[in-house]
């Protein structure tokens, strides 16, 4: 299933009540991933008040969701954070709040418009992806048939990853895994039968988004 994914790491920072709130967000293929990614935003900001970590590993109906308050006060940081990781539709995402305490205190209903405030300000922001399965493939055409098949690549929404010139040319190309069958039925007609790709290997990849 393809779902959207961050494209990048970004961070984003608001000010309330005197309070510092730094959001970072990041892609996270893995549960191991988005821990790393929490460990090193606690160890960048060692000296702040709390680091507030979110998790969301999986996409759709398959996720794996992660969230702690760190020491504030029960459910006014971790769930609000979590709440707005939710309704951006993000999968495979992690985000740290930092917060620097500003010596007013905001109570617990400040805390949860302050936190989801935070978050909101980095998802609104972030880059998307859609992590979905690709096949790359293998083909040995000759001359004749190079630029054609460069427009039928095209055409099907693929990607030419190398070309390498000798007594023919090889190929080496991606395709999303719905687009590949189309491509080897119009390949097979503009050569007659005289072609056929081979798979060589099936992964996920990030193809980023308007």
């Amino acid at each position: 299933m393809a779902y959207p994914v961050p494209a990048k790491e970004i961070r984003r920072e608001i000010v309330i009540g005197g309070s510092r709130f730094i959001a970072t967000l990041a892609p996270a293929s893995s549960i191991e991933e988005a821990k790393t990614f929490i460990v090193r935003m606690k160890s960048e900001f060692g000296d702040a008040s709390h680091n507030v970590p979110a998790y969301l590993i999986g996409g759709g109906n398959s996720v794996t969701a992660h969230t702690s308050d760190d020491g504030e006060p029960s459910g006014t940081a971790g769930r609000p954070a979590l709440a707005v990781l939710r309704g951006s539709g993000l999968g495979d995402v992690a985000l740290v709040i930092t917060r620097y305490f500003g010596g007013t205190k905001l109570g617990t209903g400040g805390l949860v418009r302050a936190y989801t405030q935070a978050a909101q300000a980095v998802v609104s922001d972030v880059p998307r992806a859609q992590k979905v399965l690709a096949h790359t493939i293998l083909l040995v055409a000759p001359y004749s048939l190079l630029e054609r098949i460069r427009l039928l690549v095209v055409e099907h929404k693929g990607e030419i990853l190398d070309e390498d010139f000798a007594a023919d040319v090889t190929m080496t190309m991606r395709f999303k895994i719905e687009k590949l069958a189309a491509f080897e039925k119009t390949l097979t007609e503009l050569s007659a039968g005289q072609l056929a790709v081979e798979v060589v290997e099936t992964s996920e990849i990030l193809l980023k988004l308007a």
